[in-house]
């Protein structure tokens, strides 16, 4: 740290506890903020595309992670890096935003910072770079604009859906039945999208696991699952035309709020606190089958003279359902939730076509679907697979193929994938460049070169000579005058992605670069870290 004199030569300190900072300044603290980001960028290169490579992750406590979703990779790789810490918020953002696209714009933000050291080295200002870029990334943007296409799909015709979705269930792990799952995906949206209003509530769609069977098991059920089975094993296991109670009440005696002591000194009187206590399960019963309900779920535990009771009664039960699944119950049957017992009317009875309980292989493992509700605005997609990993990984890749769907749903626009919309847009950028004077056009280049590294990365990870498929591809786009080649990851044949069927969403191709911008400015502008020495 530099001292400073006053005007009587003494030296004096400005920064408190100076000796315990460190300092970097000027074009050393820009140097090492970008080493940071393309750290990360680099551990994320690997895993882009249908070839990408998957990563481990251990937790300190030893859960392990396999995945390949850029937005898991970051949250769970514990970064400790300040500028990394801001590209783990970057692909989060994307995440929340577009679900898809998470490894994609981290790429993407580590080309740019790679570009920017170049141009830092030749001497050019940080602030007329980041201009540059926000100049570029507009000239990309509405080129993307340019070369989307809309197109058109209805209830009836779901296969442009699906499409997409397999576009991007094709990097993940799940690939080999990615039809399947783009399939319950789509139905899984449009099943509880409202198309007049172009909304998708993401919340009513509950996605569930188990282990055991097949990935190829996994299906769309239209009503909720509940891990849970009847209360007493004699109980029908099936339903039809069920009238659904759903309680939040305890279905036990009540208890005095007080102190209290109850002195029982003869037979007598242990018999009458018997049958009273008795009596109080008859009438909860009965006034269960007077309202007219054939099930009883309830949040809460009852005993088991309660579920004797029920049993002979013949009014099956289920207990423990936790808040959440009740409230989606409720919402699916159209029931409403009942806190006390006195307010148990008709009316607030939820209708399900089959409630059914079904078990799983060998296992004891029991589980309670309920379906043909009255509001089908509820769904659950029911995942199986062989162990916990694939399943959570399945989950993550069926929320990315989910939140594609709704994007299409908003905004009908597709670009083509393969790189072939980043190789426009560069193509775009750079002949853009020659109208702006001054030193922004160095940095404009600078993001035409940058966009190539998506391409780039997917050639690489496919295990194609990098250099050599980028310049054919972008030399056949500029002969043809056709936006539609892209990087042939899958060895089909052919660079043409409207043949190979690979799809984008538009908003998330324009987010990722909007955002990896936004990101690289904001480092770029940071030319001062003070932070506590390490001891």
């Amino acid at each position: 740290m530099a001292l400073a004199f006053d005007e009587y030569g003494r030296p004096f300190i400005i920064l408190k506890e100076q000796d315990q900072k460190t300092r970097l300044r000027g074009i050393d603290a820009q140097k090492a903020n970008i080493s940071a980001g393309k750290a990360v960028a680099r551990i994320l290169r690997t895993s882009l595309g249908p070839k990408g490579m998957d990563k481990i992750l251990q937790s300190p406590d030893g859960d392990v992670t396999i995945t390949n979703d850029g937005a898991t990779i970051l949250e769970q790789m514990d970064v400790d890096n300040q500028i990394a810490k801001l590209m783990v918020e970057l692909s989060r953002s994307q995440d929340y935003e577009i679900g898809d696209g998470t490894t994609g714009v981290v790429v993407m933000a580590g080309a740019l910072l790679e570009q920017a050291e170049r141009l830092l080295e030749r001497g050019i200002h940080p602030i007329r770079i980041a201009e540059g870029y926000e100049m570029a990334s507009r000239i990309a943007v509405e080129h993307l604009e340019h070369i989307s296409q809309k197109f058109d799909f209805g209830a009836s015709n779901i296969e442009p859906l699906v499409q997409t979705c397999m576009t991007t269930l094709s990097s993940k792990i799940v690939n080999r039945c990615k039809r399947h799952l783009a399939e319950i995906s789509v139905k899984a949206v449009l099943s509880v999208a409202d198309l007049e209003r172009k909304d998708v509530n993401l919340d009513m769609i509950k996605v569930e696991g188990k282990v055991g069977g097949k990935l190829e098991d996994t299906e769309l059920i239209y009503g909720i699952t509940v891990d849970k089975d009847m209360s007493h094993p004699q109980m029908p296991k099936q339903i039809e035309d069920a009238k659904i109670a759903i309680l939040t009440c305890p279905f036990e005696p009540p208890k005095p709020k007080t102190k209290h002591k109850v002195d029982i000194d003869t037979v007598e009187k242990f018999q009458t606190l018997r049958l009273q206590e008795q009596k109080y399960f008859d009438d909860m019963v009965q006034k269960c089958k007077d309202v007219g309900a054939t099930l009883v779920i309830c949040q809460w535990g009852f005993d088991d003279e309660a579920n004797h009771l029920l049993m002979h009664r013949n009014l099956p039960a289920v207990r423990w359902v936790g808040g959440v699944e009740l409230e989606l119950i409720a919402i699916a049957t159209g029931g409403r939730i009942v806190p006390r017992f006195q307010e148990l009317t008709p009316e607030k009875l939820g209708r399900a076509g089959l409630v059914r309980e079904k078990s799983f292989g060998t296992t004891k493992d029991k589980m309670l679907y309920i379906e043909h509700c009255a509001n089908s605005r509820a769904v659950t997609i029911f995942i199986r697979g062989g162990n916990k990993m694939m399943i959570e990984e399945t989950k993550r890749s069926i929320h990315d193929a989910l939140c594609v769907a709704r994007n299409l749903i908003r905004n009908n626009s597709i670009v083509y994938g393969g790189g072939s919309a980043e190789i426009s847009c560069s193509i775009a950028v750079e002949a853009a460049a020659d109208k702006y004077p001054g030193v922004e056009q160095y940095a404009i280049r600078a993001f035409a070169d940058a966009l190539d590294s998506v391409p780039m990365a997917l050639a690489e990870n496919s295990g194609l000579q990098p250099i050599e498929t980028l310049s054919a591809v972008k030399s056949q786009q500029i002969k043809d005058n056709n936006p539609h080649y892209g990087i042939d990851c899958n060895d089909v044949g052919t660079n043409d992605m409207r043949e190979q069927d690979v799809f984008e969403t538009l908003i998330g191709k324009q987010q990722q670069i909007l955002l990896a911008t936004q990101v690289v400015k904001m480092i770029l502008k940071i030319d001062d870290v003070i932070s506590p020495s390490d001891y």
